[in-house]
């Protein structure tokens, strides 16, 4: 098995630069919805630092992208309160949804910025087309609903019952190792968003 540490560097390069915006759209999404935990816990910000997680945002990724079997990772989740959101648990699938949107956002940006660069910097542009597919990657892997990611929470928006939803954050980790890992999950959530990539491509260009 090779080892391309220079290629999984770079996808964790471009993680950080992708969570930021990811989870600063979850923190303007529930503090538009009445909720200010985001913006009382520094999280209405995109300053990376504000919104790594060590685990999910650097060592996990770094290691799945090293061993060819997908690409695991995810920012700190934006903590809120669905007491202080307006439309409840409704509200909370608004919040959860605003992150794989904004991925959708920077993917066109990216193919924005690809382009333009495609001459004078070819490296630059190299490096921001391939973040096309991975925004749209991790758009579509943090809609799995498995906790902690975002699909996980609108498990809670259709009325799972509290008690089923801890048991499966219980393994929620394990459970992504494995569906990432030992299954073709990891190789279709590739697949479509490089067809969705080449979609905005053909729009942008």
């Amino acid at each position: 098995m090779q080892f391309d540490v220079v290629s999984a560097l770079l996808k964790v390069l471009l993680l950080w630069i992708l969570t930021a915006p990811h989870e600063f759209a979850h923190a303007w999404a529930a503090t538009r919805l009445g909720d200010d935990t985001p913006r009382r816990e520094g999280r209405l910000t995109l300053n990376p630092l504000a919104h790594v997680d060590w685990i999910g945002t650097a060592i996990l990724p770094f290691v799945t992208s090293l061993l060819g079997g997908g690409f695991l990772g995810w920012g700190r989740p934006v903590r809120t309160e669905i007491s202080k959101l307006r439309g409840g648990l409704n509200g909370l699938a608004l919040v959860s949804l605003a992150g794989p949107a904004s991925n959708v956002v920077m993917a066109v940006i990216l193919a924005v910025v690809a382009g333009a660069t495609a001459t004078a910097a070819p490296g630059v542009s190299r490096f921001t087309a391939y973040g096309v597919q991975l925004s749209l990657y991790l758009g579509l892997f943090n809609l799995i609903p498995v906790p902690p990611l975002d699909g996980s929470k609108l498990l809670l928006a259709a009325r799972i019952p509290m008690q089923v939803y801890a048991e499966i954050s219980r393994y929620g980790f394990v459970l992504l190792i494995v569906l990432i890992s030992y299954t073709s999950l990891g190789r279709l959530l590739a697949a479509w968003s490089y067809d969705g990539a080449q979609m905005i491509f053909s729009v942008v260009r």
